[in-house]
């Protein structure tokens, strides 16, 4: 994904070129996930192991003036360790509330489908809702408040498949994918003298670039374009379940991201084009059609933007 021009230096870019420093070759990657923060989503990284999924995931923590929290998942950890607890207290006679792992700005959730369902579905309420609800008692997490998961892929050993319902909460589902043979050795040099990554921007300087973000301008043949493209995904014949209207509402979030990003303070269709899979993926079921004829999301997503013409912004 272009993004224009870093010279300009903005915190934006500052925080992609910080990023880079820990992660070789994978600038698409970094662009989106930036792009995610930036819309107020929460990201989650598809991939096998040992391709770099977790050293992106601190890279982009390590990025931003935010207090964070790591929760490595296993099948042992437990719903109340993420959204916290009541505690008696002795000596006032009353239960204090004792927060857990998600009471922080930003919150890796490191190989996420290995723990049990139940702890899985602990996020779900604090993903969407901003807030978690202890003994009846709601409690509001900071703000901005951003969830980035790692996860291998369904049938690696120890996991559990994230249901629907979660994978919806997340804006964008991103793959790594194996580095080309340059960037390995780029990564076997680097080895030798790491980079250490700092925190570029204060959270004031975050939440402002989320605020412009969110200004940027879309015309109505824009709004008519993405509603296209959703409907479409609900009457393909490769697809039996469609993007669901949090999806398309996440697609139009991460083009405004990426318009900002590029320096337009408008929104084009290649900004929709180039997040499209990016945001579609990991929501859209495939029918038995598809997979007998070995079709992934991304082919049969790229059928779907071929298929729905593009307007013509002026």
């Amino acid at each position: 994904m272009k993004t224009g021009s870093s010279s300009e230096q903005t915190p934006a870019f500052v925080i992609i070129n910080e990023v880079k420093k820990a992660v070789i070759g994978k600038d698409d990657c970094i662009a989106k996930a930036v792009a995610a923060i930036l819309a107020g989503g929460h990201i989650l990284l598809n991939d096998i192991p040992g391709v770099g999924k977790t050293t992106l995931a601190m890279a982009l923590a390590s990025s931003m003036s935010l207090e964070q929290n790591r929760v490595q998942f296993t099948p042992d950890v437990l719903p109340s360790d993420l959204t916290g607890f009541s505690m008696y207290q002795k000596d006032s006679g009353t239960f204090a509330y004792q927060p857990g792992s998600v009471m922080c700005n930003l919150l890796l959730a490191d190989e996420i489908n290995r723990t049990s369902p139940k702890t899985q579905s602990a996020l779900l309420e604090v993903m969407e809702e901003q807030k978690v609800t202890v003994d009846g008692i709601t409690h509001e997490v900071p703000s901005p408040f951003i969830v980035i998961a790692t996860q291998n892929p369904f049938g690696s050993a120890g996991t559990w498949m994230l249901p629907e319902a979660q994978l919806d909460r997340f804006m964008v589902c991103l793959k790594l994918g194996y580095p080309d043979m340059e960037e390995e050795i780029n990564i076997l040099k680097g080895m030798q003298q790491k980079e250490e990554v700092h925190a570029v921007v204060s959270r004031e300087e975050l939440l402002f670039m989320q605020r412009e973000a969110d200004q940027v301008f879309v015309d109505e043949q824009m709004y008519r374009y993405v509603g296209n493209l959703a409907d479409k995904t609900r009457n393909h014949p490769m697809i039996d379940l469609g993007l669901s209207p949090r999806g398309t509402i996440n697609i139009l979030q991460m083009a405004k991201a990426v318009a900002f990003l590029r320096q337009r303070s408008y929104v084009v269709p290649e900004d929709v084009e180039d997040i499209f899979s990016a945001v579609c993926a990991h929501r859209i079921i495939l029918s038995t059609k598809a997979r007998v004829a070995h079709l992934d999301a991304d082919e049969v997503l790229a059928e779907v933007l071929r298929k729905v013409p593009a307007p013509k912004i002026l």
